[in-house]
Protein backbone atom coordinates (compact mmCIF):
# COMPACT_ATOMS: atom_id res chain seq x y z
CA UNK A 1 0.00 0.00 0.00
CA UNK A 2 1.25 3.44 -0.89
CA UNK A 3 -0.26 6.35 0.99
CA UNK A 4 0.37 9.06 -1.60
CA UNK A 5 -1.43 11.74 0.42
CA UNK A 6 -2.74 11.79 3.97
CA UNK A 7 -4.91 14.86 4.45
CA UNK A 8 -7.18 16.37 7.07
CA UNK A 9 -10.08 18.12 5.38
CA UNK A 10 -13.42 18.36 7.15
CA UNK A 11 -15.16 18.45 3.75
CA UNK A 12 -13.74 14.97 3.01
CA UNK A 13 -14.40 14.10 -0.67
CA UNK A 14 -15.12 17.23 -2.68
CA UNK A 15 -14.15 18.93 -5.94
CA UNK A 16 -10.73 20.16 -4.83
CA UNK A 17 -9.69 16.66 -3.81
CA UNK A 18 -11.02 15.09 -7.01
CA UNK A 19 -9.86 17.75 -9.47
CA UNK A 20 -6.55 18.86 -7.95
CA UNK A 21 -5.15 16.36 -5.47
CA UNK A 22 -6.07 13.03 -7.13
CA UNK A 23 -4.26 13.86 -10.40
CA UNK A 24 -1.36 15.52 -8.59
CA UNK A 25 -0.56 12.46 -6.46
CA UNK A 26 -1.83 10.00 -9.10
CA UNK A 27 -4.13 8.28 -6.62
CA UNK A 28 -6.23 5.36 -7.79
CA UNK A 29 -8.11 4.95 -4.51
CA UNK A 30 -9.69 7.37 -2.03
CA UNK A 31 -10.20 6.25 1.54
CA UNK A 32 -12.14 8.29 4.09
CA UNK A 33 -11.60 7.56 7.80
CA UNK A 34 -14.21 9.42 9.83
CA UNK A 35 -16.66 8.11 12.40
CA UNK A 36 -19.17 10.94 11.81
CA UNK A 37 -19.66 10.36 8.08
CA UNK A 38 -20.61 6.74 8.68
CA UNK A 39 -23.61 7.99 10.66
CA UNK A 40 -24.73 10.13 7.69
CA UNK A 41 -25.73 7.60 5.00
CA UNK A 42 -27.01 10.17 2.48
CA UNK A 43 -23.82 12.24 2.65
CA UNK A 44 -21.75 9.05 2.38
CA UNK A 45 -23.67 7.94 -0.74
CA UNK A 46 -23.27 11.39 -2.31
CA UNK A 47 -19.52 11.32 -1.73
CA UNK A 48 -19.20 7.83 -3.19
CA UNK A 49 -21.23 8.89 -6.24
CA UNK A 50 -18.94 11.89 -6.85
CA UNK A 51 -15.86 9.71 -7.34
CA UNK A 52 -15.18 8.55 -10.92
CA UNK A 53 -16.01 4.88 -11.46
CA UNK A 54 -12.38 4.12 -12.42
CA UNK A 55 -11.35 4.86 -8.81
CA UNK A 56 -11.94 2.72 -5.80
CA UNK A 57 -13.51 4.55 -2.87
CA UNK A 58 -13.85 3.29 0.70
CA UNK A 59 -15.54 5.17 3.52
CA UNK A 60 -15.50 3.89 7.08
CA UNK A 61 -14.85 4.58 10.70
CA UNK A 62 -11.27 5.10 11.77
CA UNK A 63 -11.18 1.57 13.23
CA UNK A 64 -12.60 0.06 10.02
CA UNK A 65 -10.10 1.92 7.85
CA UNK A 66 -7.14 0.78 9.96
CA UNK A 67 -8.15 -2.84 9.36
CA UNK A 68 -8.94 -2.23 5.71
CA UNK A 69 -5.65 -0.55 4.86
CA UNK A 70 -3.65 -3.19 6.67
CA UNK A 71 -5.26 -5.88 4.50
CA UNK A 72 -3.50 -7.27 1.41
CA UNK A 73 -6.18 -6.00 -1.00
CA UNK A 74 -4.56 -2.55 -0.93
CA UNK A 75 -0.98 -3.68 -1.59
CA UNK A 76 -0.89 -2.28 -5.13
CA UNK A 77 -2.99 0.84 -4.57
CA UNK A 78 -2.03 4.52 -4.55
CA UNK A 79 -4.20 5.78 -1.73
CA UNK A 80 -5.33 9.28 -0.91
CA UNK A 81 -6.42 9.05 2.73
CA UNK A 82 -8.78 11.67 4.15
CA UNK A 83 -9.52 12.41 7.79
CA UNK A 84 -12.24 14.79 8.94
CA UNK A 85 -10.50 15.90 12.13
CA UNK A 86 -7.14 15.96 13.87
CA UNK A 87 -8.57 13.45 16.34
CA UNK A 88 -9.28 11.01 13.47
CA UNK A 89 -5.66 11.33 12.33
CA UNK A 90 -4.33 10.66 15.84
CA UNK A 91 -6.63 7.68 16.46
CA UNK A 92 -5.57 6.11 13.16
CA UNK A 93 -1.88 6.64 13.89
CA UNK A 94 -2.16 5.28 17.42
CA UNK A 95 -4.22 2.38 16.05
CA UNK A 96 -1.36 1.25 13.83
CA UNK A 97 -1.91 3.15 10.58
CA UNK A 98 1.52 4.71 10.33
CA UNK A 99 2.19 7.61 7.96
CA UNK A 100 5.11 10.01 7.82
CA UNK A 101 3.46 13.10 6.28
CA UNK A 102 0.19 14.87 6.99
CA UNK A 103 -1.40 17.61 4.92
CA UNK A 104 -3.66 20.13 6.66
CA UNK A 105 -6.20 21.15 4.06
CA UNK A 106 -9.34 22.55 5.61
CA UNK A 107 -10.64 22.66 9.16
CA UNK A 108 -13.69 24.89 9.40
CA UNK A 109 -14.40 27.69 11.81
CA UNK A 110 -16.24 26.67 14.96
CA UNK A 111 -16.72 28.20 18.38
CA UNK A 112 -13.44 28.19 20.29
CA UNK A 113 -11.24 27.73 17.22
CA UNK A 114 -8.64 30.28 16.23
CA UNK A 115 -8.01 31.20 12.61
CA UNK A 116 -4.47 30.24 11.59
CA UNK A 117 -4.93 30.60 7.83
CA UNK A 118 -7.76 31.17 5.39
CA UNK A 119 -8.73 27.48 5.61
CA UNK A 120 -7.49 26.38 9.03
CA UNK A 121 -9.21 27.00 12.33
CA UNK A 122 -7.79 25.07 15.28
CA UNK A 123 -8.55 24.80 18.97
CA UNK A 124 -6.25 23.66 21.80
CA UNK A 125 -7.30 20.00 21.32
CA UNK A 126 -6.35 20.19 17.63
CA UNK A 127 -2.98 21.69 18.55
CA UNK A 128 -2.43 18.90 21.09
CA UNK A 129 -3.26 16.31 18.42
CA UNK A 130 -0.83 17.87 15.94
CA UNK A 131 1.85 18.09 18.62
CA UNK A 132 1.43 14.39 19.37
CA UNK A 133 1.81 13.46 15.69
CA UNK A 134 4.73 15.85 15.29
CA UNK A 135 6.49 14.27 18.27
CA UNK A 136 5.93 10.85 16.66
CA UNK A 137 7.88 12.08 13.63
CA UNK A 138 5.03 12.98 11.27
CA UNK A 139 5.91 15.95 9.05
CA UNK A 140 2.83 18.21 9.14
CA UNK A 141 2.29 20.95 6.59
CA UNK A 142 -0.60 23.19 5.60
CA UNK A 143 -1.24 23.09 1.87
CA UNK A 144 -4.63 23.89 0.45
CA UNK A 145 -3.98 22.93 -3.19
CA UNK A 146 -1.00 21.34 -4.95
CA UNK A 147 0.12 24.68 -6.42
CA UNK A 148 0.56 26.11 -2.91
CA UNK A 149 3.82 25.71 -1.10
CA UNK A 150 3.50 23.62 2.03
CA UNK A 151 3.90 25.59 5.25
CA UNK A 152 5.08 23.87 8.44
CA UNK A 153 2.17 23.80 10.86
CA UNK A 154 4.10 25.43 13.70
CA UNK A 155 4.68 28.55 11.61
CA UNK A 156 0.92 29.10 11.52
CA UNK A 157 0.65 29.43 15.28
CA UNK A 158 1.01 33.11 16.31
CA UNK A 159 3.44 32.42 19.17
CA UNK A 160 5.75 30.42 16.89
CA UNK A 161 5.60 32.37 13.63
CA UNK A 162 8.96 32.43 11.99
CA UNK A 163 10.37 29.69 14.20
CA UNK A 164 11.32 26.37 12.74
CA UNK A 165 11.65 23.11 14.48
Amino acid sequence: MALVLVRIDNRLIHGQVLEAWVPFVQADCIVVANDEIVRKPLQKIMMQASVPSRMQVEIGTVAEVILLLNSPQFNNRRILLLFGTTADAVRAYQGGLIYDRLNLGNLQAERGKARLSCTLFLDPADLDDLELLDQAGVKITARCIPADGGRPWRKLIPATKGKTR
